[in-house]
């Protein structure tokens, strides 16, 4: 067994970072550099020059060799694992002709023709050609190609940030299909290009020449280049893994990797995955993410603003705490843990319906968020309760469907991100869920995720259920209070459940008259 320390590197969308871990999954070192998440030069837009993450990625190793004491030639190899849906166009020579389109960019592309033909036909017999043109509008290729036609025209290489930052590493095209998360050309069953003749290149302005080749996660992307491993002071000829994009890393990384346990990211995005190695559409018509265990799936559920909530509210009607924090050297979380701590479960029935941003199908495009049952008691602290409890009510009506449409029983609960390390966030959630919540050993749970795809792919270990059975476990846990549990399953099945339905109307109607959202 091929013996030494695993590199992951994490291009988040607030930091990069870059972290060495051995065989237990322990961190040997750690070093991170903040960034901008985006520019914006036009109203919804969120663009970001693609060498920011390169350099940023330069300067994380370096601070980490310089902090660590590490040897850099004890590294075996290394993985990369990036935000999803971030698109570069690139020349010939790997370098980008225009500011990366980051994931959380609002531009659509409207006006586009409808796909015809038995194409056609067969969306509309099957109700889903609202779902098809949803698709081209978000495509980002679809707007370059109508809005900014003489870059497009130059656009030899349309990859994603993984395969972009790849070819800074390896000077190869070539991305992990473990990192295919947006409108592309990509069939989710094949793990693969779409063939030829697939509705896809029809829907798409993306040629396949303009895309990377393609491995599964755990194989050999290239080597290091001697240039790459001079700014990353690596040795050159170091082995490049294929992992997966940040969520799947992360899935992976927590040990969630069979169909009944569920893997909740409280994260910008929250959401709730499983693992399978079936195919299978939670919401239908929309393809399952392919995960970073090879041959796989996640049956990932978004909360699109996900705990983004939390900094919103921080932002909006926290300025008092984030000063008390302040003057007591805490973060303002830890502040509004011990606040929300005081105010019972249910927060005196004041309930959040957490649409900040509308969705594709459930919600639908006209959903927005909500708080009822407002009264005199009610303070901040009720309502950054309120905050945490609706994201909770959320993910489990994702449980509920994710069951529903898999036919297996969730019956474990890993959970990672930012909002994992809140005590209350981890026992409310176990209480809504009533099921024992566990933290992961370590948070860099999307890193350790793409350093198990190295140990896998070197032969570190022989197969990933070795690589998960030594490297992840879980840290602290949190058992369901019957109390809260009572509390929590009224205020869900009563009052959550029904919310919705019964404000979807006014949702359509608000739209109607004021064009937001679009």
């Amino acid at each position: 067994m091929k013996n030494g320390s695993i590199l992951a590197l994490d291009v988040g969308t607030q930091s990069v970072r870059a972290i060495l871990f051995d065989l237990s999954g322990e961190i040997e070192g750690r070093a991170q550099i903040h960034i901008e998440p985006y520019e914006s030069p036009h109203p919804g837009w969120a663009e970001q020059d693609p060498m920011l993450y390169w350099r940023s990625i330069v300067q994380a190793c370096q601070k980490l060799w310089d902090e660590s004491g590490r040897d850099p030639s004890t590294v075996a190899g290394l993985a990369l694992t990036t935000q999803r849906a971030t698109m570069v166009c690139c020349d010939a020579s790997g370098e980008a002709l225009r500011p990366a389109i980051v994931w959380l960019d609002q531009r659509r592309c409207e006006g586009l023709d409808p796909i015809g033909g038995l194409w056609g036909l067969l969306f509309k017999l099957a109700g889903v050609s609202d779902t098809v043109a949803g698709f081209q509008a978000e495509a980002d290729a679809n707007w370059m190609s109508k809005h900014q036609p003489e870059i497009w025209n130059r656009t030899d290489k349309y990859l994603f940030l993984s395969g972009y930052l790849v070819r800074k590493l390896t000077g190869k095209f070539v991305d992990s299909v473990g990192s295919q998360v947006g409108y592309v050309p990509f069939d989710s069953t094949a793990r693969n290009w779409a063939k030829p003749k697939d509705w896809r290149w029809s829907a798409v302005s993306v040629r396949r020449e303009q895309l990377p080749e393609l491995r599964e996660p755990g194989e050999i992307l290239g080597h290091l280049t001697v240039e790459a491993s001079r700014a990353l002071g690596l040795p050159a000829g170091l082995p490049v893994v294929a992992a997966a994009a940040d969520k799947a890393c992360e899935v992976l990384g927590a040990g969630a990797v069979t169909p009944e346990t569920a893997c909740l990211s409280f994260g910008t995005t929250a959401t709730i995955n499983t693992c399978t190695s079936r195919y299978v559409e939670v919401t239908r018509h929309i393809p399952p993410y392919p995960a970073a265990l090879p041959g796989h799936y996640n049956t990932e559920i978004q909360i699109y603003r996900g705990f983004w909530m939390v900094s919103w509210f921080k932002k909006q009607f926290a300025q008092r705490e984030q000063k008390i924090a302040e003057e007591r050297g805490i973060a303002p979380e830890t502040l509004f843990d011990e606040l929300v701590s005081e105010i019972p479960p249910g927060s005196m029935g004041l309930t959040l319906q957490p649409f900040w941003s509308p969705g594709v199908r459930e919600p639908g495009p006209e959903a927005k968020g909500a708080i009822i049952g407002f009264g005199d008691v009610h303070t901040r602290a009720h309502i950054y309760r309120a905050i945490l409890e609706g994201l909770a009510y959320a993910l489990r009506d994702g449980r509920e469907r994710t069951e529903q449409r898999s036919g297996v029983p969730i019956t474990r609960l890993r959970i990672a991100g930012g909002g994992s390390q809140s005590d209350i966030a981890m026992q409310l959630t176990a209480d809504i869920f009533n099921l024992r919540s566990e933290r992961p050993h370590v948070y860099e749970t999307s890193a350790l995720g793409a350093a198990m795809n190295v140990a896998v792919g070197l032969g570190m270990y022989p197969d990933y259920a070795a690589a998960v059975g030594a490297m992840t476990r879980v840290g602290k846990q949190f058992d369901p209070q019957p109390d809260a549990v009572a509390t929590y399953e009224n205020l869900y099945r009563r009052v959550y459940q029904r919310m919705y339905k019964r404000l979807k109307p006014l949702y359509e109607d608000i739209r109607e008259i004021t064009g937001y959202p679009a």
